[in-house]
């Protein structure tokens, strides 16, 4: 946090008035919206990886030259390991499409904002290639059968073993390994954005689509990010849709170069199939071992998507892999999911009222929280028994959000067993007034300054509820006036 401070203070001459830590998704990387006294906002990245660090803002940078619509790059550590871009705002395009998603029918409205960025989609792969210095991007550079090997190892190692179904492991290599020389015998030469969906692409307040999140790009084939963007399994498009979208996509890509569109059509369903068992192996890490709702909750569309496309023979040429996968679609568990592998279930919770959780973090030195909701009770938890920091001048300016004072805290451990006992308390009594449909409970972790342990302790406990349960949160780290909100999934 303090590194992205010292980027605002020299790019605007002053520390901002105000920070709001922004949730994450399926990202390790930190985002912080950093404020200006006169309302104007930033957003603060901050990267464990230098080489996807340098990837991003590369790209940015390569991109806006194309004319394509990314946010801008405004600052940057000169370790590489944060800076500063555009605030694109709160709203991405999948919350535009949140009713379509619910009703299971796309109004006039939403289609032509899932017509905009499909037609934004071949400028993105044709334009974004031109001139584009491949050794800027992360390893693989190149869609390759290596390259897709990666992803279907990744199915196979984070989502199909977890079935416990038998197999047969030289059967399946071989299987693998076809279809990995089937994928890549096209053209590789335009930008293969390789997780293009409405979740990146955020929605200005102008209109603007924009797109993020696309430092994992590498050349590749056209196909793979229209399977991603249509067939992604929580979108719910309908058949008639996504055959309308890509006439849609094919009529722009006919402006920038020549197409055949029968031929691309037919290519296009073997990376639907092959993208269906990437995401489901991201499902799988994110979820079953991340315990992240979403991508729980994103697992029985994605099956049912997968079962559609085995009864339409698109896995003919893979008999063994097809064999593996019609056992197991058929698996009740993955259908209904959550209560899977042994994942904590959260439906029993669903339609049992709307709990909202409030966690703060405070100086013992300036009292303990008042519980303003009126129910009172929850809990308070003492820090002050864990190794402090802030006994040390290099952590002295930093605060519990700030790696430095993070690796300090999680190397030396006391920390981690404290955490520990405290989310099995606060597990045990979120479960318990879910049950019983109340609608508040708060948490609070006091230390001395309110600085180090404390905003440690708050924000891996909200992050842990939300992950969890996909509840409501108000985060509060009041010494450090930050609040965070995490909306209920």
């Amino acid at each position: 946090m303090q590194g992205l401070i010292l980027l605002f203070n020299r790019l605007f001459g002053t520390d901002p008035v105000k920070t709001e830590p922004i949730s994450k998704a399926g990202s390790n990387r930190e985002y912080v919206r950093l404020f200006c006294a006169d309302g104007q906002t930033v957003i603060g990245v901050i990267g464990q990886s230098v080489a996807e660090n340098n990837c991003f803002i590369y790209l940015s940078k390569h991109f806006e030259e194309k004319g394509l619509p990314v946010p801008a790059i405004l600052s940057v550590s000169d370790d590489c390991l944060c800076y500063l871009q555009e605030d694109l705002g709160t709203r991405a395009l999948y919350d535009s499409l949140k009713a379509g998603r619910q009703a299971g029918d796309y109004s006039t409205e939403e289609r032509h904002l899932i017509r905009q960025a499909i037609r934004l989609l071949p400028h993105i792969q044709v334009k974004g290639a031109k001139e584009l210095d491949t050794n800027q991007l992360i390893q693989p550079q190149t869609f390759s059968p290596m390259a897709a090997m990666f992803d279907l190892n990744y199915f196979k190692y984070c989502f199909f073993k977890t079935t416990e179904l038998p197999y047969n492991e030289v059967l399946l290599e071989s299987d693998f390994q076809r279809l990995s020389h089937d994928l890549c015998a096209t053209d590789c030469q335009t930008f293969l954005f390789r997780d293009f969906q409405a979740r990146n692409i955020m929605m200005k307040a102008d209109g603007q689509l924009c797109v993020i999140d696309y430092q994992g790009g590498m050349l590749g084939p056209l196909h793979y990010d229209v399977a991603s963007f249509l067939w992604q399994a929580s979108a719910c498009y309908s058949k008639e849709l996504r055959q309308e979208m890509v006439e849609e996509y094919l009529d722009e890509l006919s402006k920038l170069q020549e197409v055949n569109k029968e031929e691309f059509k037919a290519k296009l369903q073997l990376f639907v199939f092959f993208r269906l068992l990437q995401v489901l192996g991201a499902y799988g890490m994110r979820g079953y071992f991340e315990r992240k709702k979403y991508f729980i909750n994103s697992i029985p569309p994605a099956i049912k998507s997968l079962q559609s496309l085995l009864d339409d023979g698109v896995a003919e040429a893979y008999p063994y892999l097809e064999s593996l996968l019609k056992e197991m679609v058929r698996l009740p568990k993955l259908s209904a999911s959550s209560e899977t592998f042994g994942t904590k279930s959260t439906s029993k919770y669903d339609n049992q009222g709307d709990l909202v959780v409030s966690i703060y973090s405070f100086s013992y030195k300036k009292g303990i929280p008042e519980d303003t909701s009126g129910n009172g009770g929850g809990y308070v938890f003492d820090c002050r028994s864990t190794h402090n920091p802030g006994r040390y001048e290099q952590y002295k300016p930093l605060t519990g959000l700030d790696q430095p004072v993070i690796d300090f805290l999680e190397d030396d451990g006391e920390i981690v067993s404290f955490l520990e006992a405290a989310y099995r308390l606060a597990e045990r009594h979120v479960e318990r007034f879910m049950e019983r449909g109340f609608t508040h409970v708060m948490f609070s972790f006091g230390c001395t300054g309110g600085r180090h342990r404390s905003v440690y302790s708050a924000q891996h406990l909200a992050e842990h509820l939300h992950q969890k349960y996909g509840i409501e949160i108000h985060l509060y780290h009041r010494e450090q006036n930050i609040q965070q909100t995490f909306a209920k999934v």
